[in-house]
């Protein structure tokens, strides 16, 4: 399996699979690419004004950006090749990166689910939560991911050719010829998915139970269609989205491998190998439009920036009119805007933001606070 002949260059799999494997992966490339670009690109104009938790999802993207360029250009042209094309040096360099970025990603939301528990569970001790407490875990996260990315190279674990033959990883073989690559695969498969696995369903179970508990706590108080209820509802999605991402990214792969590892590896199809990688190679799709579908901060800097490029001669004169008649006629919903008109031209318009405001459980009382009235930080933390 380690051997750099001939034969391991050649896909193990059908043409035909290996161009519908070309063509997934080109689609998962420039998407991945196009979302995490975007991504980064709205973080970089709000750069002054990222909270320490964003941190994680820039550095999350920064790390599915780094695998869709490091991986996917040569996956891509080996699959339509129906061999690999690179030398075993380009192979070893595939692989290191692929752990490297993978195990990034994972940890990311690992990190990223546990900052969320700590800032909503123990508010007291979340609320110091700094943006270098959140770039001193960034850095961690790097280092615990070099860490068995490394491994393969200094000689605990090895690198080598996929079992499909047209992608280089971790050697699934080498822990029954070997007892330190077995340890290396043991520590991996424990570290690098057990543990960030149950961190993450802890974390968002005992964010969903307090939650839970403060809006039965304010429904004593005030009308059950409050914040907190929309607040439930966010945390739920979020907590939805992540976990069915991470398994449905990851658990494929990592069922594959520990089959091939401590059952019978030659009864392991390399379709299923080649299936599983299509699956883990999506998380650099997935996470960004998690993140930025849930991050409402995001959104609005993304649709300003739209709109700062497009600058508004794009709907007709008309259309323009009968919107503002639209607006001038009865209350507007969803706390947008309300557009009071002087005449029936948009010129004689003024735009009027509703109050908004939430109401702040302190033990048993309640007190209700305009939004405009809060500092940034307890916006940006408001759940």
């Amino acid at each position: 399996m380690g051997n750099a002949s001939e034969t391991s260059l050649i896909s193990k799999i059908s043409k035909d699979h290996d161009f519908l494997l070309g063509i997934i992966y080109t689609i998962f490339g420039v998407f991945s690419l196009t979302g995490n670009t975007v991504l980064l690109l709205v973080a970089y104009q709000k750069k002054s004004s990222l909270k320490p938790a964003e941190f994680f999802i820039v550095n999350l993207s920064v790390s599915d950006l780094g695998m869709t360029v490091s991986l996917f250009p040569f996956a891509i042209s080996s699959a339509f090749s129906h061999r690999w094309l690179f030398t075993k040096s380009v192979c070893l360099c595939y692989a290191f990166c692929g752990v490297l970025f993978g195990l990034c990603s994972l940890s990311n939301l690992t990190v990223l689910s546990s900052v969320c528990w700590f800032k909503v569970c123990c508010p007291n001790y979340g609320n110091k939560f700094s943006s270098s407490h959140a770039l001193l875990l960034v850095v961690g996260v790097w280092c615990y991911s070099a860490i068995f990315a490394v491994g393969p190279l200094s000689g605990w674990g090895q690198y080598s050719y996929e079992p499909y033959g047209t992608a280089c990883c971790i050697d699934w073989f080498a822990p029954h010829d070997s007892l330190l690559a077995m340890s290396y695969i043991i520590c991996l498969f424990f570290f690098c998915y057990i543990v960030p696995c149950t961190i993450i369903f802890l974390s968002y179970t005992f964010i969903l139970v307090t939650v839970r508990g403060s809006r039965q706590a304010i429904q004593q108080h005030v009308s059950p269609r409050n914040k907190i209820v929309d607040a439930q509802t966010r945390v739920i999605k979020l907590f939805v989205a992540v976990c069915i991402g991470f398994l449905l990214a990851w658990s494929p792969y990592a069922a594959v491998s520990m089959w091939a590892v401590f059952v019978n590896p030659d009864a392991v199809p390399p379709i299923a190998f080649a299936t599983a990688a299509v699956f883990a190679k999506s998380s650099t799709l997935y996470n960004p439009l998690v993140y930025l579908g849930f991050k409402r901060n995001f959104r609005r800097s993304l649709r300003r920036r739209a709109q700062t490029l497009c600058s508004c001669p794009c709907r007709p004169k008309m259309a323009r009119k009968n919107a503002d008649k639209e607006n001038c006629s009865g209350p507007h919903k969803n706390h947008r805007p309300c557009r009071y008109c002087l005449d029936h031209t948009s010129a004689h318009c003024l735009d009027i933001m509703p109050q908004r405001t939430v109401r702040i459980l302190t033990g048993c009382t309640n007190s209700e606070v305009a939004v405009s009235q809060m500092s940034n930080e307890m916006q940006s933390d408001f759940l």
